[in-house]
C-alpha cells in the first residue's frame, strides 16, 4: 500500500507540473476557444469543398447520379436488409485497421526497448529494423511481403498486409514510445530502481503512467495514418473500402460520387478515433488533478 500510494503521489505530482508547464507556454490556449469558431471554420472548408466539386464536374459537363450510390452501400432484398460493396469494403478496413493498430504497438514497445536495452545485439536489432523500414517505400515492402514473404510462410494475402502495415508503422510507433520514456525525468527511473522495483515494475507502475498523456497526440496521428494507408492493401487484391471503390468505379463510371463517399467514411473513422483519444485525454487529465 504505501509503495502504491508513493508512486501515485510521486507519478500525479509530475503530471500536474507538466500541465502547468503546458498551461505557462500556451500549448493549450486554443481549448479555451469558442466551439462555433471550429464549427464555422469546419462549414466554410466543406462549402469551398463542395463548389470546387461542383464547378470541377460541371466544367467537364459530368452528370451526378447520386441517387445510385444507395445501392452500393444497402439494399432491401425480400425485406431484409442487405449490406452494398462499400458498407462491406468499410468493415474489412476496420478490421484491418484495428488489427494492424494492435501489432503496430506490440512491435513499436518491443522495438523501443530494445533501442534503450543494454544489449549490443538488441540495439542493433532494433537501428537495422529502424533503417530500413523508414528509408523504404510501403509500396515496395507491400510487394516484398506478397511475393516474398507469403509463399516462404505460406500465409494468406489478408495477413501479408496487416503484418506489413504493423511492420511499417511500428517503426515510428517505437520513436513515439521512446522518447515518452525518455520524457519521463531520470530520478523516477532511479525511484524505482531505490525502492527494489524490477525494469518491468518500473516501466508498468513508474514510467507509463507518466510517459502515456504524452504519447497519445502523437500515437492518435500515427493510427489516423495507419487507417489512411490500409487502402494500400488494395494493390494485393483485399477488397476493402478503396479496392471496392476501385471496382464500382469501373462498372459505373461514377468517380465523383464514389471517391466522395469513400472519402466520407474514411473522414468517420479518422474522426470517431480523434474524439475518443480526446475524451481519454480528458479524463486522465482530470485523474492527475486529484
Amino acid at each position: 500500500m504505501r509503495l502504491h500510494y508513493f508512486l501515485s503521489e510521486t507519478t500525479s505530482g509530475y503530471m500536474r507540473n507538466q500541465l502547468n508547464v503546458v498551461k505557462r507556454t500556451g500549448w493549450l490556449v486554443g481549448r479555451n476557444r469558442s466551439p462555433l469558431v471550429d464549427i464555422t471554420q469546419f462549414a466554410v472548408f466543406a462549402a469551398g469543398l463542395i463548389w470546387l466539386s461542383v464547378h470541377g464536374a460541371q466544367s467537364m459537363g459530368y452528370v451526378w447520379q447520386w441517387y445510385r450510390v444507395s445501392q452500393y452501400l444497402y439494399r432491401i432484398v425480400d425485406d431484409e436488409l442487405v449490406w452494398g460493396p462499400l458498407v462491406k469494403g468499410f468493415q474489412v478496413t476496420i478490421e484491418i485497421s484495428i488489427l494492424s493498430l494492435l501489432f503496430t504497438i506490440v512491435i513499436g514497445l518491443v522495438i523501443a526497448i530494445f533501442r534503450m536495452s543494454n544489449s549490443l545485439a538488441a540495439r542493433l536489432l532494433a537501428r537495422v529494423y529502424l533503417e530500413v523500414i523508414r528509408n523504404s517505400p510501403l509500396l515496395v515492402q507491400l510487394y516484398l511481403f506478397y511475393f516474398v514473404l507469403a509463399p516462404i510462410l505460406d500465409v494468406d494475402r489478408y495477413w501479408i498486409g496487416i503484418f506489413c502495415l504493423s511492420f511499417f508503422e511500428g517503426a515510428y510507433a517505437s520513436e513515439i514510445f521512446r522518447a515518452g520514456f525518455l520524457s519521463v525525468n531520470r530520478g523516477q527511473w532511479e525511484t524505482g530502481a531505490s525502492l527494489g522495483l524490477s525494469r518491468y515494475h518500473t516501466y508498468r507502475y513508474v514510467v507509463l503512467p507518466q510517459a502515456v498523456p504524452l504519447m497519445l497526440p502523437p500515437l492518435t496521428g500515427l493510427s489516423v495514418s495507419l487507417i489512411k494507408n490500409s487502402s494500400i492493401v488494395s494493390v494485393i487484391a483485399i477488397f476493402e473500402l478503396t479496392a471496392e471503390g476501385q471496382n464500382i468505379i469501373a462498372d459505373t463510371f461514377m468517380s465523383f460520387e464514389i471517391w466522395l463517399t469513400v472519402a466520407a467514411m474514411y473522414l468517420m473513422i479518422t474522426v470517431s478515433l480523434s474524439l475518443l483519444v480526446n475524451i481519454f485525454e480528458a479524463r486522465m487529465r482530470k485523474r492527475s488533478k486529484r
